[in-house]
């Protein structure tokens, strides 16, 4: 089991890495499976925060006006993390939020990753919701949910009781972006990701058609693991 590691969580404003912004980070670096430090703040992303972002996480315009822009706070982020193993659930998502903002001043961040979300899909049942409170609740870890340093602290949690649960081997996972016109949503994808969010009463703060091929299997792969439905073939 890995024990040296940097957990993360990001709140934002959307999915795409692209088109939203990060408005909350959150790290807590580990030193033989302990906490033995934290990095937290509001990011004040320029833009609108959107009311159903605000109903999730809690966080408003008025609570980051005055708080940094990413790309002051891209050093410290990167000082904290260093060149640790990061973790996270869906950890993949926090870090093309992190490595796109650091290709927008020309600089290559890589990675070497343990998802949380992955190893659940490992250990538990097909069966098994795999969301983060989910999995916080049926391994009676108590915390606030959608605030970034709070997850972060809660997949780390989440990590080290699957790790006692399975004696599975930790897989680490190599991250590297590379900053690209992504391919657009294919109609099958559309059309899938339609009836997922009309079946189950979802509200998506995007706009289906605007999703790019990868975000939208991120997103359905997100539902699909909320939800326990099997995947049709896309």
């Amino acid at each position: 089991m890995i024990k040296d590691f940097v957990a993360i969580d990001l709140e934002t404003t959307g999915l795409s890495p692209y088109d939203n912004k990060i408005i909350e980070l959150g790290a807590v670096r580990y030193r033989d499976g302990k906490p033995v430090d934290q990095y937290n703040t509001l990011i004040n992303p320029g833009v609108h925060i959107p009311e159903r972002i605000t109903e999730i996480t809690g966080i408003d315009d008025d609570m980051v006006s005055k708080a940094p822009y990413i790309d002051d706070e891209l050093d410290r982020i990167m000082e904290f993390i260093g060149n640790d193993v990061i973790l996270g659930h869906n950890v993949i998502f926090d870090y093309t939020f992190i490595a796109g903002a650091l290709a927008g001043h020309s600089i290559e961040y890589s990675a070497e990753a343990i998802d949380t979300l992955k190893f659940a899909k490992k250990v538990l049942s097909a069966n098994e919701s795999k969301n983060l409170e989910h999995l916080c609740e049926m391994f009676d870890i108590v915390t606030i949910h959608h605030r970034a340093y709070e997850d972060a602290m809660s997949a780390a949690n989440v990590y080290f009781r699957l790790c006692e649960l399975s004696g599975e081997e930790t897989i680490v996972e190599q991250y590297h972006f590379k900053k690209q016109k992504a391919a657009g949503i294919t109609p099958k994808q559309v059309n899938y990701l339609k009836s997922l969010i009309e079946r189950h009463n979802i509200k998506p703060d995007y706009i289906i058609e605007n999703l790019t091929k990868s975000q939208a299997s991120r997103e359905i792969d997100r539902i699909l693991s909320e939800y326990g439905i099997m995947r049709r073939q896309l």
